[in-house]
């Protein structure tokens, strides 16, 4: 559960929530190979800042 926004009413707060779905085993996946994908072009941009 997310909390989405809080307001007043009344001297009470009130919270709205939202349910969130976890990812999947192949988008955990694609994700987790985007970012090292993206920290290998990263690693390669210093290297090549650094001694070119």
């Amino acid at each position: 559960m997310v909390p989405l926004s809080f307001y007043f009413r009344d001297g009470r707060v009130k919270v709205e929530l939202g349910i969130g779905k976890g990812r999947t085993r192949a988008d955990k996946r694609q994700s987790i190979a985007e970012r090292d994908a993206k920290r290998e072009v990263e690693r390669e941009i210093g290297r090549r800042n650094k001694y070119g």
